[in-house]
């Protein structure tokens, strides 16, 4: 995997920077340096002790027959994220919403499909680090500090997805004040592109831990 320089990148930020009318300059920081800006001294204390922890992992002799490093993975990966396309692509129809019902019940269906994506996302990490604390000393290693990962930094990221909404609001009465023939269609296939985005963007997590299990199982005679 390769880390990327700029954050401004993310499809989800060019969406929303496009949508909000928002200038988003390319930082000049690596994701080394951003990082460091979202970790105080409690969770730089947490990160030294889980790296302590993790050290020890990679001596630690196997208990009984290893497990096999050969799983579907993927195919569970792939099925959780069809489902939430196809859950978001159906509210994203939102036909039943009149043109002058205002923002507010794009609001709801997006909270909605946000607590929808978090659930599944979630349930499907815990999966993922299980099959890979199971596989090899080194997965166990990356699967718990994924672990940590989350608990550091899953606040700040739950706080600045709760902006994605209000920048959609912006863009909503943008178009509305506009009044160009189709906005409120214009509108729906944006409010559906940020929320696909949305999703990638939180998925993020998986697929690397994904890529790292299929990379140990090439190695694995």
């Amino acid at each position: 995997m390769h880390l990327r320089r700029n954050f401004s990148s993310s499809r989800l930020v060019r969406l929303l920077s496009d949508a909000a009318s928002v200038d988003v300059d390319a930082s000049r920081q690596d994701v080394a340096e951003k990082l460091g800006l979202w970790l105080g001294t409690l969770d730089t204390l947490q990160l030294h002790a889980a790296h302590q922890s993790i050290k020890a992992f990679a001596e630690e002799a196997p208990a009984g027959p290893r497990a096999p490093t050969h799983h579907p993975l993927e195919e569970d990966v792939q099925r959780v994220r069809t489902a939430m396309v196809q859950a978001i692509t159906a509210n994203g129809s939102t036909q039943a919403i009149e043109t002058d019902a205002g923002y507010a019940p794009y609001r709801q269906r997006y909270l909605q499909q946000q607590r929808h994506i978090e659930s599944k996302i979630a349930s499907l990490r815990s999966h993922v680090r299980q099959v890979l604390s199971r596989a090899s000393p080194r997965l166990k290693q990356l699967a718990y500090l994924d672990t940590v990962m989350d608990q550091v930094i899953g606040g700040r990221e739950q706080r600045l997805m709760s902006t994605v909404p209000v920048l959609l609001e912006k863009r909503f009465e943008q178009l509305r004040r506009a009044q160009e023939d189709g906005w409120h269609d214009t509108f729906r296939q944006e409010w559906q592109e940020v929320l696909l985005a949305e999703m990638s963007v939180r998925l993020q997590p998986v697929l690397g831990l994904m890529e790292a299990f299929s990379n140990e199982v090439k190695k694995s005679p």
